[in-house]
């Protein structure tokens, strides 16, 4: 009876009977369109009987497949196509089942045509939303079985494009099918993107040398612009696109080893591009996960060649530049410790020439490496700096300047094979980086964001032989006090006769500034003279000098600032003039020029009509006569200067009483404009952390109201009567209002004095002080005793005959 039912058409099942008149009896003809109408309203009209449709369907493309029946094999295909699109029931999980199934069945075989059409099908399929979930369907053999596809090699290489281009769109629609179901396998498991990261970048590194071979976009070709390597990036960017925060991690390692196994690090063009697509891709509050993952695998790489490592921070560098402002995350810090820890390491294994490598023993250094390593990270720091809000680029460049060894405030570096040069190497180094961190830095309030413990380091750095170091410190105050964008404007030292043409932005000068200046002026002032005064200064020192000066003038300059910069240009004209001072001559003749161009400018800019024309007539007779007094002579590449300096006098020169007449009649101070500018420098200024301003202020009241000769001249045996409590109790408190008005006094003085005055005074009261001392000394010191005890001396011996106690020479038995 079965045989009977098999062999009679009209007995079969009815699925069976429409699924059969869908095939014609020459597959060239195609699929027959009216039979599969019928056939989809049945599967809606019945979907219990879709299951056993797919089953059907399935079935037959198998027999087919192993036939060799391709053409119903497509037709086979494109029904369940149809099929899938048209039905979205309940039951439709068992069809799906048979479906992938049958896509498997494609995959596996070994014609690229039935791999390209069970691709197809795939990707139509990931294109459905299901109505209903799954809970048991995988899709484990289709991402390896895609990513195997995605690096076919094929022998001819069209068809191996083809193949190539079908697993990316296979991998592509896994993703979509799986990245929202969370009842589906996690396509974010690190098995799952260990396959589909590689995949991706061989082919969009496959497709690097094709592209720039391209003639022009107007030439290319359809078949150009639908490249594996196109189409492979589209599908990495809707993959990074879909990341959740806690899968940026599994989808950015694989890249890492990627360019790990392929020494992909060192030609750097390929891993920049990958980065930038991750950047550009990813949600930009993931943007930190990034940057966080490259700097531990730059730790990873720490004894890595230096082209890797300088790989990874170039990546580094192209990745905050995209990052949105303070995507750096809450680790700000710790990002910034990583980069300068690299580049001491950097600067150690320059130093030593090599180091222990676990792979391949010692490894040997090249030099050039380092460098270009150490100038990746510098930029890469302030690339990072340029994201942060102010407040905490104020924090980094305190943190910058703490690892930087300062003898005599942060320990020096002790590391193996570096001495002296490993320490210069390091502040180099690091004042390099806070040069680029400062760049573009603009506050409201300098005060708060210079602090004591930022400026006092950096200016004891000016004060350093090394000419370099020097030019660095003086880049960075620059760059930290040009809030306007005016440096460009004095970036060459030159006569400007009318500076309107500059088109300066001066902004009226805050209390914030004011208080600033109040502080740190006499520093500021005192380290460009004494800069100016260094023997292996050259051009590029005097033109940041005139540069600090002038951007002072312009943004924290108030009448008392004014006054001193005069005083300080007049004092670097006296300096150039004085026999005392070893200076050569073209270090006379820059200083020379550095005045006249300062006090040219600042006529100008204080606008008396006097000061200009005198300022006017002496440049005009340098002009005339001394022409190698002037910038334009000195300040360029051959300088016109002679072999030796004659004694200048007259005209040439500008006249401090002359100046201090004509400013006088404008409302300026004249007693403070008379009093040449002379600064006080030891040697703490060079080696040690100086106090602070209010520190030795209450430092000097405290010794003066000590010390003052109202209280030396007292007498401890003062007679109280009556009288004398009476006076007291009535004159109490106007002798309190004295002595606070007193206190007051002095504390004003030494706020408001010019310095040379407090320094003067200040010396006064220490020399009376050691003479005083000395006074004591030798009155309390008393003849030796003699080795037997009894006193040989009178009292009535002279002075010049007793010995000191630290003179006394003592018998071997009295010494312990």
């Amino acid at each position: 009876m079965t045989g009977v039912c098999g062999c009679c058409g009209a007995l079969r099942p009815r699925y069976k009977r429409l699924v059969d008149n869908i095939f014609p009896e020459d597959p060239e003809d195609g699929l027959v369109k009216a039979n599969m109408e019928k056939l989809t309203f049945y599967a809606l009209s019945a979907p219990e009987k879709l299951d056993r449709i797919g089953a059907y369907l399935s079935e037959r493309l198998s027999r087919d497949v192993a036939r060799h029946r391709y053409g119903y094999v497509c037709i086979a295909m494109e029904a369940l196509d149809q099929l899938l699109m048209a039905c979205h029931c309940q039951s439709i999980n068992l069809f799906v089942e048979s479906f992938l199934k049958m896509v498997r069945k494609l995959l596996e075989a070994d014609k690229p045509n039935l791999q390209i059409l069970g691709t197809n099908s795939f990707v139509k399929f990931a294109n459905i939303e299901e109505d209903t979930p799954s809970y048991h369907r995988s899709y484990d053999f289709f991402v390896s079985r895609f990513s195997e596809m995605c690096h076919s090699s094929y022998e001819d290489p069209d068809i191996r494009t083809k193949i190539r281009m079908a697993g990316i769109k296979g991998l592509q629609g896994v993703v979509r099918k799986t990245v929202n179901d969370e009842l589906q396998a996690n396509i974010w498991d690190p098995q799952h993107m260990d396959k589909i990261v590689p995949s991706l970048l061989f082919n969009l590194q496959s497709g690097e040398g094709t592209e720039s071979r391209s003639p022009s976009p107007l030439q290319a070709s359809k078949k150009e612009k639908e490249s594996p390597a196109e189409l492979t990036e589209r599908c990495f960017r809707e993959l990074l696109g879909r990341a959740a925060y806690g899968n940026i991690k599994n989808a950015v390692t694989p890249v890492l080893m990627h360019l790990d196994n392929h020494s992909l690090w060192e030609g750097k063009t390929f891993a920049v591009r990958c980065f930038k697509i991750i950047m550009y891709s990813i949600q930009s509050q993931h943007s930190h996960l990034v940057i966080q993952q490259l700097l531990g695998h730059l730790d990873a790489n720490s004894r890595s060649s230096a082209t890797v490592r300088a790989g990874i921070v170039e990546v580094l560098l192209e990745a905050a530049a995209i990052a949105a402002s303070g995507s750096v995350g809450p680790t700000v810090l710790e990002v910034f410790n990583t980069l300068l820890r690299h580049l001491r390491l950097s600067v150690d294994y320059e130093l030593t020439g090599s180091y222990d490598c676990t792979n391949i023993g010692t490894k040997i250094i090249k030099e050039h490496e380092e460098r270009q390593l150490q100038e990746a990270v510098i930029r890469t720091i302030g690339s990072f700096a340029n994201t942060l809000p102010t407040y905490q680029r104020s924090e980094v460049m305190l943190f910058i300047m703490g690892k930087i060894p300062i003898p005599g405030m942060h320990p020096m570096l002790h590391s193996t094979g570096s001495g002296p040069e490993g320490n210069r190497m390091i502040q180099v180094m690091l004042l390099k980086s806070l040069r680029q961190v400062t760049c573009g830095f603009q506050t409201t309030n300098m005060l708060t964001a210079l602090p004591n413990s930022f400026l006092d380091p950096l200016l004891s750095f000016a004060l350093l032989e090394d000419a370099e170091i020097r030019l660095l410190v003086l880049e960075i105050l620059v760059s930290l006090i040009d809030r306007h964008n005016n440096l460009p404007k004095f970036s060459t030292i030159s006569i400007i006769s009318d500076i309107s043409v500059l088109k300066l932005k001066v902004d009226k000068c805050s209390r914030q500034d004011n208080l600033f200046m109040k502080k740190h002026a006499q520093h500021l002032y005192r380290h460009i003279y004494l800069c100016s005064k260094e023997q292996s200064s050259v051009q590029p020192h005097f033109e940041k000098l005139y540069s600090l000066l002038a951007l002072i003038s312009m943004e924290l300059a108030n009448e008392e600032v004014v006054v001193d910069l005069i005083r300080v240009a007049l004092a670097l004209q006296d300096l150039a003039l004085s026999s005392e001072e070893t200076l050569p001559v073209y270090n006379r003749c820059a200083v020379h020029a550095l005045s006249s161009a300062y006090l040219n400018l600042i006529s100008q800019l204080t606008t008396v009509p006097a000061f200009c024309q005198h300022v006017h007539e002496v440049i005009e007779m340098r002009q005339k006569e001394s022409p190698y007094l002037l910038p334009e002579d000195v300040f360029i590449e051959n300088p016109k200067i002679p072999k030796t300096l004659e004694k200048l006098e007259g005209e040439l020169l500008f006249q401090q009483a002359k100046i201090t007449e004509v400013l006088g009649g404008s409302g300026y101070n004249t007693e403070r404009l008379a009093t040449p500018y002379v600064p006080q420098f030891t040697d703490e200024d060079r080696l040690s952390k100086r106090k602070s301003i209010g520190e030795t202020i209450s430092l000097q009241v405290e010794v003066e109201s000590r010390n003052s000769p109202e209280k030396e001249e007292r007498t401890p045996a003062e007679e109280i009567t009556f009288e004398t409590l009476k006076n007291a109790i009535v004159d109490s408190v106007g002798v309190e209002e004295q002595e606070k008005e007193r206190r007051r006094q002095v504390v004003e003085k030494f706020q408001k004095a010019p310095f040379e005055e407090i320094a003067a005074h200040c010396g006064a009261r220490a020399t009376m002080l050691q003479s005083k001392l000395n006074q004591i000394f030798e009155i309390t010191i008393r003849p030796p005793p003699s080795p037997s005890g009894t006193i040989t001396s009178s009292y009535g011996q002279t002075q010049s005959r007793s010995v000191p106690v630290y003179e006394m020479k003592f018998p071997d038995l009295c010494v312990y």
